[in-house]
């Protein structure tokens, strides 16, 4: 009753494939893309120093499509350096093995 309401008495149409919202990403999918972002910044740095405001740029698979997302990756190192207390074992290897500072 509603969507006819919408349709036939206010003019309103659905929203088009590229108007809906896109989903929300869990805690443990943005750790992921920003883990991604330190794995390419070692891989092409052979270190893991980056400086506070540098930003990562990496592509990612979307919804409908690849996309490319700005990962600040400096301020996330330096986030990581101060939450290492409340890291699982996984986390706390995971960094290791990209050669984090933890100090």
């Amino acid at each position: 009753m509603q969507q006819w309401m919408c349709e036939q008495v206010l003019g309103i149409e659905p929203a088009g494939e590229d108007e809906k919202p896109k989903l929300r990403q869990t805690q443990a999918d943005k750790w992921a893309m920003n883990f991604a972002a330190a794995q390419r910044f070692y891989e092409r740095e052979g270190r893991l120093r980056v400086p506070r405001k540098h930003v990562e740029t990496i592509v990612v698979d979307g919804d409908r499509n690849q996309e490319s997302r700005e990962i600040k990756l400096g301020a996330w190192i330096g986030n990581q350096r101060s939450r290492a207390a409340a890291f699982t074992p996984e986390r706390v290897e995971q960094l290791s093995a990209i050669r984090i500072r933890w100090s």
